[in-house]
């Protein structure tokens, strides 16, 4: 929601300054997203006059002009809009000069041979308007050499704030000053309805056949308008807040949502035939909405409709048919009440926003519909001339307003605050509620979101401000709480700080990714009906998505080396899956002066990484089998799976298929993983989590080195787990150290050396013991297909 410092304080008589309001507007739950002044992108440019214009000695379409800008002499311009000449007073941008609504900055320079020391500015130029017609024409009195943002009143900082779902009654500006006048920065401005000098009875039939969707239809009939361009402080308004001023009558419908949260619509009268009202739509009905778009209807949906055709979407958007031009003599206001549930589900359906939508699916206020209707009058007569008529009030809006019993009591036993009596009274009155002698509390028609003394209470607690609430710690039970997070939670829990631990940045990225991004990783199961945008419709297969665009997000900033890593879910079509995935690319380590270049990631940093993070998240890992991959997204030839028997796998790694990393622009080998939390086998009941106590050995270990023959294609895990498991008791690690095969290794044969460490226990191994366990080691190998080599 945007509005302008000025426009607040059309509604809020205040003499705070912008920063109090600011801070007034955090206080009160008003999140201030940004603020934006024009006048200091604008400050540079300033009043000229054109003193002379000359035919441009190379070009029929271009001007030479000589522009007073009230220095010591003029500066020649060279300048090819059609409405520039002598005497013209406009807004001229000097060199050096930034130019927003071009995205340049001014230099002198030849233009076709002639030199140019500036540019005469239009409305689009500097962003105020989309008119460029030609550049801008001030009245012959404004001062030469002024700023020009100064002159225009520009300088209106506009002011942009988050409204939470809860507060429809902030949705417009008025409600926004209600909140800032009961948080004490000043006095809410009166509001008046207008008394309408009528003229006649409405010629159009106006009702509402549609009770459920649409209780509430009034409306009335303006004669004679004259529908042209906004007033310039209307159209800048609109502007400064980001709506395009298109029309007056428009203009007006749009001022009055934005100011007062009250949508209206308007139909030019000679394009309605007979009776306009509010149903349900018919199956097979269509409308051309004002957004160029055709919406097929059904019979679920609110519509506006005459007796030929649908002209609107009932409190959604208008159609195009019958919307108001320039020729439009006669006006219908429309001013309904929607029902919020039918407004939602209708904007789901056609997966259509709007303005409108926004404000009548939380609620307006269904109190406001003849005032509504009688200040959209008056500005239309005011700014469009013409004749109202008698309005229509057409079926009932439903009671906008309930009591409540409310205990002032209530805002420290529920908020931990103290605030005497008088002062909540004096708040809830400010906000809008009417309270009595007993403290029976009467909400105002447009807090749809009070139910119940809570409610109030979060009012008072609001407007004294959180920051007062004191910090009070919950009681404490004596002794030594028992544990409460789950087995699932300490597997991700320890498999979290692990990762940190080994130099990962943890990364939190969306559960919804693109169609085309889940089609990478072979589609989505999960799709959402009512997405936040197409970008985010579908629940992601994997956790590799969300931290590959992620990388490329860093390295499109300049990052040389990434190191990502998420735990999350993954949506599979058999339901939700703990997973923690991780992103290697870039640099490993950066150059130096010994090699000269960069060392890069590569399938084996994946399988370190996975192993230790399977390690802490207390999965066997010297049980561990490696495995081929399952899936298509890794190089065939440089990732596999680790797994517990050929059925459970624990974790997928390798370097991305070079067609997965170009899918999300992401350059080099790209190295990736997915270990499956859920899939690590619980510990046995009983087990415990206590680590055992550290127990150095007492006796030196001995290392043994052993030299295998086997087949080429045989795999070296089998190898190193058969080694493993020769001995039990004294074998402590097992470890690969040479891979050869060339002179004096047989063809179609691997030599492969391995390192065993043997510990003693409580002495020393003999030469006996030492040549047992080599010849078990052996005979183990030899099991597993390779021989002693000689």
């Amino acid at each position: 929601m945007k509005f302008t410092l000025s426009w607040i304080k059309e509604h809020l008589e205040t003499a705070a300054s912008l920063d109090a309001i600011l801070e007034g507007l955090t206080k009160v739950g008003l999140e201030v997203e940004g603020v934006d002044n024009p006048a200091e992108k604008l400050g540079a440019f300033r009043i000229a006059k054109v003193l002379s214009a000359e035919r441009h000695p190379q070009a029929d379409k271009l001007q030479v002009l000589s522009v007073d800008v009230g220095a010591d002499a003029p500066l020649q311009v060279v300048c090819g809009a059609p409405n520039a000449r002598a005497g013209l007073v406009g807004v001229l941008g000097q060199p050096g000069d930034y130019v927003p609504g071009l995205d340049v900055t001014l230099k002198i320079s030849a233009i076709r041979g002639v030199e140019s020391r500036g540019m005469m500015c239009s409305m689009r130029e500097l962003e105020l308007s989309d008119a460029h017609e030609g550049i801008i024409d001030l009245p012959a009195d404004a001062p030469i050499g002024a700023v020009y943002a100064d002159w225009a009143g520009l300088n209106d900082p506009v002011i942009d704030v988050a409204i939470t779902p809860n507060r429809q009654d902030c949705m417009g500006v008025r409600g926004i000053a209600r909140d800032l006048a009961a948080a004490g920065l000043g006095t809410l401005k009166p509001l008046h309805a207008p008394m309408i000098k009528i003229g006649g009875d409405c010629p159009v039939e106006i009702r509402t056949d549609d009770p459920d969707g649409c209780p509430a239809f009034f409306g009335r009939v303006v004669r004679g308008v004259a529908n042209g361009p906004s007033p310039d402080w209307l159209a800048r308004r609109l502007t400064a807040v980001g709506q395009r001023s298109i029309s007056a009558l428009v203009d007006i419908t749009n001022h009055i949502m934005l100011d007062l949260g009250r949508p209206l619509h308007v139909y030019d009268v000679a394009k309605l035939e007979g009776a306009l009202v509010a149903r349900k739509a018919r199956p097979g009905e269509q409308v051309l909405a004002l957004n160029g778009k055709t919406y097929a209807l059904d019979e679920t949906m609110t519509v506006i409709a005459d007796d030929a055709a649908v002209h609107d979407i009932g409190g959604i958007m208008g159609g195009e048919h019958s919307g108001v031009t320039e020729a439009t003599t006669d006006v219908l206001i429309e001013c309904a009440y929607f029902t919020p549930e039918a407004i939602a589900r209708t904007g789901q359906k056609l997966a259509l926003t709007s303005d409108a939508r926004t404000r009548f699916e939380r609620g307006v206020d269904p109190a406001f519909l003849a005032d509504g209707l009688a200040l959209a009058t008056k500005m239309v007569v005011d700014l469009c001339g013409g004749v109202p008529t008698a309005a229509i009030e057409a079926g009932e809006a439903p009671a906008g307003r309930k009591a409540l019993r409310y205990d002032p009591a209530l805002s420290e036993k529920l908020a931990g605050i103290k605030v005497a009596p008088e002062k909540q009274r004096a708040i809830l009155t400010a906000l809008g509620f009417g309270i009595d002698a007993v403290w029976t509390v009467s909400v105002p028609s447009w807090r749809r979101d009070i139910d119940g003394a809570a409610d109030l209470v979060e009012e008072i607690v609001r407007m004294v401000g959180i920051d007062t609430i004191p910090s009070t710690p919950l009681p404490r039970a004596e002794g030594v709480a028992n544990p409460t997070a789950t087995v699932s939670q300490l597997v991700e829990r320890n498999a979290r700080r692990a990762a940190a631990a080994r130099g990962l940045n943890e990364a939190v990225t969306w559960s919804f990714i693109s169609t085309s991004e889940a089609a990478v990783f072979g589609g989505g199961r999960w799709t959402l009906a009512n997405p936040i945008s197409d970008d985010l419709k579908v629940m992601r297969p994997s956790m590799l998505p969300g931290l590959l665009a992620a990388a490329r997000r860093n390295t499109d900033r300049g990052a040389d080396s990434i190191r990502l890593f998420e735990i999350g879910r993954r949506y599979l079509a058999d339901g939700e899956h703990a997973t923690l995935g991780f992103v290697l690319a870039g640099q490993k380590s950066p150059r130096d002066w010994r090699s000269g270049r960069a060392t890069l990631f590569d399938a084996l940093d994946a399988k370190a990484e996975v192993i230790g993070l399977l390690d802490a998240a207390g999965a066997p890992a010297d049980r561990l089998q490696v495995m081929a991959a399952l899936s298509t997204v890794y190089h065939p030839g440089r990732s596999a799976t680790l797994r517990l028997g050929p059925k459970t796998v624990l974790a997928e790694f390798g370097e991305l298929h070079p067609l997965t990393a170009k899918a999300f622009d992401l350059d080099g080998p790209v190295i990736a993983a997915e270990i499956f939390l859920d899939a690590i086998p619980a510990r046995r009941a009983g087990g415990g989590h206590m680590r055992d106590a550290y127990a150095p050995p007492a006796l030196q270990a001995v290392r043994r080195d052993f030299a295998f023959l086997m087949a080429a294609d045989r795999s070296v895990e089998d190898l190193l787990r058969a080694v493993r498991g020769a001995d039990k008791t004294f074998i402590q690690t097992v470890k690969l150290f040479d891979i050869f095969t060339g002179h004096g290794v047989p063809e179609g044969d691997k030599s492969v050396a391995v390192e065993v460490t043997l510990q003693p226990g409580g002495k020393s191994f003999t030469d006996a013991e030492l040549q047992t366990l080599s010849d078990q080691i052996v005979k183990a190998a030899d099991k597993a297909g390779a021989r002693l080599r000689g």
